[in-house]
């Protein structure tokens, strides 16, 4: 089978942009927030965690700490078991206060709008960046790359890379700027409702047709 062409890759891509922007209309961040420092704070957390588990967690939390100096403040054995339920509790405490820390002495408790600014918080990278930007702030400053995004971007064909930064750069080529957000919306409910790693819905994706991995699976069972 010859190699793909960027450029029919590239439509590809867009096409099934187009699929799942019309399956997922109002896909979005399934973490819970009110403000920036809510959502910075719940993506820390989400890490090797489950959103619904967050979400169970900082219901509470964010009626307890409600400015990055409340959580700077706090005792880090009360933080921690505020958040015990969460995995990686302990670690993820330090980050935290470490992160909200800096927030008070270097931006007036405030969630600072730029890549730079953010990745400099302790607990944050790249991604948890882009998650803030994109939902935060509407800032399309990257491509959220999370499991599900890694996973299914290998599947279609859009990428061979398998770290995380890596991909995002293939993506940022295939996918609009304006879109670098949803995109990652709309392939993490994708991987969440249809295409689950252990069980992938093959025979009712909507975007099967578009995918290399899923027509050799159909053709597979049909054989």
């Amino acid at each position: 089978m010859p190699r793909e062409s960027f450029q029919a890759k590239q439509q590809r891509s867009l096409e099934i942009i187009e699929r799942l922007s019309q399956t997922y209309p109002n896909a979005h961040c399934e973490l819970n927030f009110s403000n920036p420092l809510e959502l910075l704070i719940a993506t820390i957390l989400s890490a090797q965690c489950t959103d619904k588990q967050v979400n169970i967690v900082t219901a509470e939390l964010f009626r307890k700490y409600r400015t990055a100096a409340d959580f700077s403040n706090a005792k880090p054995e009360e933080l921690e078991q505020d958040i015990k339920r969460i995995g990686l509790f302990r670690s993820k405490a330090k980050n935290i206060q470490a992160c909200c820390r800096t927030l008070v002495e270097k931006h007036r408790g405030e969630v600072p709008r730029s890549l730079e600014e953010l990745v400099q918080l302790g607990g944050v990278g790249r991604k948890t960046a882009n998650v803030v930007l994109g939902n935060a702030y509407g800032i399309n400053s990257g491509v959220v790359v999370d499991t599900h995004v890694g996973r299914l971007c290998q599947l279609l064909g859009m990428t061979r890379e398998s770290q995380p930064e890596k991909i995002e750069q293939d993506l940022q080529k295939l996918v609009p700027h304006k879109l670098w957000t949803m995109f990652s919306h709309w392939m993490i409910w994708h991987g969440r409702r249809r295409c689950s790693a252990r069980k992938p819905d093959c025979q009712h994706c909507e975007i099967q047709k578009l995918c290399p991995a899923g027509t050799k699976m159909l053709l597979k069972d049909q054989a």
